[in-house]
Formats: C-alpha cells, sequence, structure tokens
C-alpha cells in the first residue's frame, strides 16, 4: 500500500462530524413529483424539449438535451405526467426554468441489467454512452463529465485521479458508496481510463476511512496500472488543484485546468455512474445523499431520485425532531462549501451531495469582532492567497486591486471564513466579489462584440 500524502500550502482541520459513515444506504421511495431544474452542471442549461401540460413522460426519458458542448442532458426521473413548466427556486438562490412532473404510481420503471463488458467497446462510443446519460461531477462541482474526458488536440492525458476525498465535515455518502459500489466505481474509473488512454489511475481516499482504503485496495492489487492513494486527513484534501499535487506532485497553474498537467480528476460516484451508463445503459436519475445535522430523527445515506423536493426528502426519511431542537438552518452540501437554503420546496440537483440540518446550537456564528491581524487566514489558505487583503480591498470597493492580488483565484473552499477568530465573513465576501467582476468582464465582451 502506498504512503499517505497530503498538498503543501495552508489547510485546516475542523471537526470530522462523519456521524452516519457507519449508516448503510437506503433507497428511499419514489417522490410524488419532482422538479427538474435545465441548469442542473456548469456550463450552458439543458434545452427542454416541447412539452405542454398533461403530456406523458416516462422514466429515463430525456426531457432536456445538452444544450451545447459544456451540457448535459436531464431525464425524466420517475413516469408520470406534466404538471407545470416555468420558473422554480433553483438550490443556487435564484429562480430558473423547469419541468415538474407528477408520478403515475400505476407505472412500472424498467429494470436494467448488464448487457455487454464496456471495456470491449471503442472509446468513442464509452465517451457517446457517458454523455447519452447526463453524467456531471457528482461531488458537487457538477461539470460534465464527457467534456472532461475530451481534452482538446494535443492534450495528452496519462493520469486519472478519482476523488475519494470526501473532505467536507459531515458528508459520508461516498465513503459508503466506497464500500458498498467498489467494484462499479473501479470498473468506471477503468472506463474512463480507456477513453482519454491514461496510463495510470489512482483512487485517493483519505486516510480516516481506512475501511474504504483496504477493500478498494484489495480490489485493484492485480490492476498494474491503478492504485489506492492513502491521503492525510486535511480540509480541503479533495480540492482539485489540491488533490493533484499530493497524489502526483504536479502544480497546476493559476489560470489552467489539471488537463494542462495530463490529468482529470473525477468523483468517486461519477466513476459508479459511468459503469451504470456505460454497462447497463442507465441514465442518471438518481443521487446519493448524507443526511445530516441535530433536528433529523434518522440522519444517514440515502438513494433518492433527482428533482425530489428537500422537504419531501427528509420527509419520507423519518422527518425532523419535535422536541426541543426548532431547525434553526438547511445547508445544501457540507457546511464549509455549501449554500444555506431558504426554501426547502428547492429540489435536489445533480450536484447535492448531503443536506444538514441544525439548530440554533449548532448552527450559531462567530461573534463578529473585526480583522485582528493575526495572519491565521494566510496560514490555511490552500491557494497561497493573502485573504485579510483581499477582504480590506473588496470593502473598499477596490475590486481591481483584488482581482490583481489573486481573488479569481480563490477556490471558496471557507478555509478562511472558518480559522478567522474575528468572525468575519471571508470567504463569502469573496463570492460576492467575484460574481460581480466576472459579470462586469461580461458585460464588457458583449460590448466588444457588438462594435
Amino acid at each position: 500500500m502506498l504512503a499517505p500524502k497530503t498538498f503543501s500550502i495552508g489547510g485546516i482541520h475542523p471537526p470530522s462530524m462523519k456521524y452516519t459513515a457507519d449508516k448503510s444506504v437506503v433507497r428511499l421511495p419514489l417522490p410524488d413529483k419532482v422538479i427538474l431544474h435545465l441548469s442542473q452542471h456548469i456550463g450552458a442549461p439543458a434545452k427542454s424539449i416541447p412539452f405542454e401540460i398533461n403530456d406523458r413522460v416516462n422514466y429515463g426519458q430525456i426531457i432536456a438535451e445538452a444544450g451545447g458542448f459544456v451540457s448535459a442532458p436531464i431525464h425524466a426521473t420517475i413516469s408520470g405526467r406534466v404538471i407545470a413548466l416555468g420558473n422554480f427556486k433553483h438550490p443556487l438562490g435564484q429562480s430558473a426554468p423547469a419541468i415538474v412532473i407528477e408520478r403515475d404510481k400505476e407505472a412500472v420503471e424498467p429494470k436494467f441489467e448488464k448487457k455487454e463488458n464496456g471495456l470491449a467497446l471503442p472509446p468513442s462510443e464509452i465517451l457517446q454512452r457517458i454523455k447519452n446519460a447526463g453524467i456531471v461531477g457528482l461531488g458537487g462541482a457538477a461539470f460534465p463529465t464527457h467534456v472532461k474526458l475530451s481534452p482538446p488536440p494535443g492534450v495528452t492525458i496519462d493520469t486519472i485521479i478519482l476523488n475519494g476525498a470526501e473532505c467536507e465535515p459531515c458528508l459520508t455518502s461516498d465513503h459508503r458508496m466506497m464500500l458498498e459500489e467498489s467494484e462499479k466505481i473501479i470498473d468506471g474509473l477503468r472506463l474512463a481510463m480507456k477513453v482519454v488512454n491514461a496510463k495510470h489511475g489512482y483512487i485517493a481516499i483519505e486516510d480516516n476511512k481506512q475501511e474504504c482504503i483496504e477493500k478498494l485496495d484489495s480490489l485493484v492489487s492485480e490492476i498494474d496500472n491503478i492504485d489506492v492513494q492513502p491521503l492525510i486527513t486535511k480540509y480541503p484534501q479533495g480540492g482539485e488543484k489540491q488533490l493533484i499535487y499530493a497524489v502526483t506532485g504536479r502544480e497546476v497553474p493559476n489560470g489552467k485546468l489539471p488537463s494542462d498537467v495530463g490529468v482529470v480528476v473525477m468523483n468517486v460516484t461519477s466513476a459508479e455512474a459511468v459503469s451504470d451508463a456505460v454497462n447497463y445503459g442507465m441514465p442518471l436519475t438518481e443521487k446519493t445523499v448524507t443526511l445530516a445535522g441535530d433536528c433529523v430523527k434518522n440522519p444517514g445515506n440515502y438513494r433518492v431520485r433527482i428533482g425530489t423536493p428537500i422537504s419531501d426528502f427528509i420527509q419520507m426519511t423519518g422527518g425532523l425532531k419535535e422536541d426541543v431542537l426548532p431547525l434553526k438552518k438547511v445547508i445544501l452540501g457540507g457546511p464549509m462549501m455549501g449554500f444555506a437554503l431558504y426554501d426547502l420546496y428547492t429540489p435536489i440537483v445533480k450536484g447535492t451531495s448531503g443536506i444538514i440540518c441544525w439548530s440554533e446550537k449548532e448552527a450559531q456564528p462567530k461573534p463578529r469582532t473585526g480583522c485582528l491581524r493575526c495572519g491565521k487566514c494566510v496560514e490555511a489558505c490552500p491557494m497561497g492567497l493573502e485573504p485579510l487583503v483581499l477582504d480590506a480591498l473588496i470593502n473598499a470597493g477596490r475590486y481591481e486591486d483584488a482581482e490583481k492580488e489573486g481573488l479569481l483565484n480563490c477556490v471558496n473552499c471557507g478555509c478562511c471564513a472558518y480559522i478567522c477568530p474575528g468572525g468575519n465573513p471571508l470567504v463569502q465576501n469573496y463570492v460576492v466579489a467575484k460574481n460581480k467582476i466576472i459579470a462586469e468582464k461580461k458585460k464588457q465582451a458583449a460590448k466588444g462584440n457588438t462594435k
């Protein structure tokens, strides 16, 4: 077994709170309805097939086609009829186009059985099946997988890394999938390696998941070009640049992509979805999600249909506690990089990895005292930035200067805000500022295109 590795700059050690790591995945009943947003991935939103109210759709049917190269199709996750078309609340906070389907409780869904060995297929056919299935990065980033596996001409990919770090506190869905779907994860890695002709594959796992390391290491022991790489437990070990450095020693320059250093990074559950798509013909219609927090009756890991409203998801698991723990905050994702929700009618999307329901006791923010000039944020930043300087520039409205100081290289990991003894919302300020800078760049580019 390989020795544990880690990245070189910054990082923190928040409490792991992996209380559901021993909870096997439970498949939930089918929801009564789903809200399927056309934008569930990085890139152009999918383009809806023309529908009218009461139109019939079947499970697995494409209801929205990819809206461009960097896009992914959307499939019906239940059989039923279309009951609404329009804008509905999206997990990112805004309203966005979606298709709402009400389930036909009499419908019988198809059973998917393994049809063939996908490794016997040509790379182009494997890639097409991945694209048709609508697979995106399931760790949260939601970048279309077929695009990751289509490097530009002249770019050689020699290494694929499966990200099994799951460094976010509370989340354990990847942990369970590595134990319960090990063979599919390895198979998905081998399929992805064949598509890009990668010579080596790694499954990178933090060393607080020793049982995952041992199981997967035993399964790949007879495969010459795949290794399990243990990682020292440290946040944000699962960050793409941090992971690549830890596993290969290669540094991805600012403004560049992993493919520029010959690497593709995929989430372990994305690899499982690749195996399902290529070998079984299954589209991406469901997700394994961790439910955690002191307000829920049955914290655990649940397999749920994409598009299920979060309120329904929580209720299907047993609901919230009814005693002395009033619900204060619901986080979509992990506590470091997730989003606080303001409406539980928001649906689960492809990138949803966790839902955390906290009482006021757990969600209590730090008292805000202002910057103490202690430098802890600088020590913690895994990108080598100076968060206190960036924050001062942003607060002064000096966005151009903040950009020159490297603001756009921030990966939103939240290490600075977590470690700040003054309770300053550093990463939240960076997100707002980056959005303003990017919006201004798009505005200026549009002006240039009209000349």
